[in-house]
């Protein structure tokens, strides 16, 4: 695989039931990725080293997933000066997901997170993808395929039901 341009980040590996949406969406438009574990409570340190120095590796945008108090994204966020896509995750510990939604959507002025549905981690892979496609021609393209074989999806399922 290529040099990775997304990081992938969550705060516990069980996190990964949720994120692989974003995985397999990124591997399906053929964007370099990389994936780890990084606590904002447990591993404060390689947190402060990863969002620092993401952009230094050829990381071009953060999908960041988190449950509970889920500080992760906004944390990164604070550090980095790449784009931060916060994913809420509905965690063991979580109050039905609630509390990692306003923790990731409720950032102060300065310090912005993009923020997708609740276990949203499909569509924080494609937001990711866009954000990168505005300075990849070849991406954008691919982009515009997966819109262009949604849309014939769809077409396909409402023929169907209309049977």
């Amino acid at each position: 695989m290529s040099k990775p341009i997304v990081g992938i980040i969550m705060g516990s590996d069980s996190d990964l039931r949720v994120m692989q949406g974003a995985v397999d969406l990124l591997i399906e438009l053929n964007i370099p990725y990389e994936l780890d574990v990084v606590s904002a409570h447990r591993t404060p340190d390689k947190m402060f080293d990863y969002a620092k120095n993401a952009h230094t590796r050829g990381i071009k945008v953060i999908i960041a997933g988190a449950g509970g108090a889920a500080h992760l994204p906004g944390m990164v966020a604070s550090l980095s000066p790449l784009p931060v896509i916060g994913v809420p995750v509905k965690s063991s510990n979580s109050i039905d997901g609630w509390d990692s939604i306003l923790s990731i959507l409720q950032m102060p002025n300065g310090v912005p997170v993009a923020t997708v549905a609740l276990d949203g981690a499909k569509n924080a892979g494609i937001l990711a993808a866009q954000i990168v496609s505005a300075g990849d021609p070849e991406v954008l393209q691919r982009i515009l395929r997966f819109k262009d074989k949604m849309q014939q999806e769809v077409a396909v399922k409402a023929e169907r039901i209309k049977k």
